[in-house]
C-alpha cells in the first residue's frame, strides 16, 4: 500500500512496532491470532475532546478486556506526555507515541481542515483484517459505541 493511500475495511491492517508510554514496544503482529484490536488515533493528550474520548474508552474498558480485545490509543505526543495523561485519567490501555506521524500516514488517517490530526478508530479482527473504520472529530464517545457494536457483530458471526 502506498503511503498516500488509506486503509479500507477489508484490508489487512499495516503491521507496526511503536513504543508505548512505558517504553515497551507494541507490535500489532503480536496480537494477530490472539485478540481483536481497537486502534484509535486522536489529536492530542489532555485536550478537551481527546480526554473525553480516552475516558469513554476507559469507562468501557472492562467490556473490552473481558472480551479479550486490545485497546490501543495513538497520538504524536511523547511517551512522557502519555504517562502523565494516562496517570491523570487512570487510563488502563496502552498509548503509543507516533511522534513523526508515520503510523498515522500508514493508516491514511486524514487531517481535519488540513491542520488537525484526525480522530479515527479502527476495529481489527483476530486475523488482522480491518473490519470497521469510524472517523469523527466531535463525537468522541461514539468511537467507543461503534467499536463495541462491531465487535459484537464479529463475535456473533464467529
Amino acid at each position: 500500500m502506498a503511503a498516500n493511500e488509506s486503509v479500507c475495511v477489508g484490508d489487512p491492517a499495516p503491521d507496526f512496532t511503536f513504543p508505548s508510554a512505558t517504553g515497551e514496544p507494541v507490535r500489532l503482529g503480536d496480537l494477530r491470532g490472539h485478540s481483536e484490536v481497537v486502534l484509535f488515533f486522536y489529536p492530542k493528550d489532555d485536550s478537551h475532546v481527546c480526554t473525553a474520548q480516552a475516558c469513554a474508552f476507559r469507562d468501557h474498558y472492562e467490556a473490552f478486556r473481558d472480551a479479550g480485545v486490545a485497546v490501543i490509543g495513538v497520538s504524536a505526543d511523547s511517551a512522557e506526555s502519555h504517562r502523565r495523561f494516562a496517570a491523570k485519567h487512570r487510563l488502563p490501555f496502552r498509548l503509543l507515541s507516533d511522534a513523526d506521524g508515520s503510523l498515522r500516514d500508514r493508516f491514511g488517517v486524514p487531517r481535519t481542515l488540513g491542520l488537525i490530526p484526525g480522530r479515527v478508530t479502527y476495529v481489527i479482527d483476530k486475523q488482522g483484517i480491518v473490519r470497521h473504520i469510524f472517523s469523527s472529530q466531535l463525537q468522541p464517545a461514539k468511537h467507543v459505541d461503534e467499536a463495541l457494536r462491531v465487535l459484537k457483530e464479529i463475535r456473533g458471526r464467529a
